[in-house]
C-alpha cells in the first residue's frame, strides 16, 4: 500500500518504507559540507537527530533547523545532530554561515537519494525530487529511538516531543 503525505493539501507518495521506534536504522550515503561521502556508520557511535526538511531556502525549513540548532546546544557532547535535505551542499552551507547555525551538520541527500529512499521520505510526483518533513533519532546502537513523519510537508515538527526523546535517548 503506498504512504501519502500531503504537499499544500495536495496528496503525494512517499518511496521507501514506514519506520518505526526499535527498527533498525537504515544505511545511507549522503554528502557532507566538505563533499565527503557520509554513511550512517561514520557518524558518531551516540545518539543522532535527523531533521528532515524540503530545503533550507523556504521558512518552515529555515525555522525547524534554528529551532533545533539552538535547543540542542547544551547536549554537544551527548549526540550529533543533523539537518538532511536535497539541497546542494554549498548551498546548505551558505544558508548555516548566514544564520549562524553551528550546532546542527548539514547532510545533503542528492548523491542517491539513499536517506530519503531508506527512511521513507522521498516524495514522488513532484517536477523535482524533495524529501518530507520528518524527524528520526537513532540511538548509539543504531536503531530507530523515535520517528515523525510530518503528514503535511508544510507544516512543523512536534519539536518538544523530539527533543524529550533525544535526551531520554542520549
Amino acid at each position: 500500500m503506498a504512504r501519502t503525505v500531503t504537499f499544500k493539501g495536495n496528496p503525494l507518495n512517499l518511496v521507501g518504507p514506514q519506520l518505526k521506534a526499535g527498527d533498525a536504522a537504515p544505511d545511507f550515503a549522503c554528502v557532507s559540507s566538505s563533499l565527503e561521502v557520509v554513511k550512517l556508520g561514520g557518524t558518531p557511535a551516540k545518539t543522532r537527530l535527523f531533521s528532515v526538511v524540503p530545503s533550507l531556502d523556504t521558512p518552515v525549513c529555515s525555522q525547524q533547523t534554528k529551532k533545533f540548532n539552538e535547543a540542542v546546544a547544551g547536549l554537544k557532547d551527548k549526540v550529533s545532530c543533523y539537518t538532511i535535505s536535497l539541497d546542494m551542499p554549498f548551498a546548505q552551507k551558505r544558508f548555516c554561515e548566514a544564520e549562524g547555525v553551528a550546532n546542527m551538520q548539514n547532510l545533503s541527500d542528492v548523491h542517491n537519494q539513499s536517506f530519503g529512499k531508506g527512511y521513507g521520505v522521498l516524495i514522488e510526483g513532484l517536477p523535482i525530487p524533495l524529501l518530507s518533513r520528518s524527524i528520526f533519532i537513532v540511538d548509539k546502537n543504531n536503531k530507530i529511538a523515535y520517528c515523525e513523519y510530518v503528514p503535511e510537508v508544510t507544516q512543523h515538527p512536534n519539536y518538544d516531543k523530539a527533543l524529550e526523546a533525544l535526551k531520554a535517548a542520549g
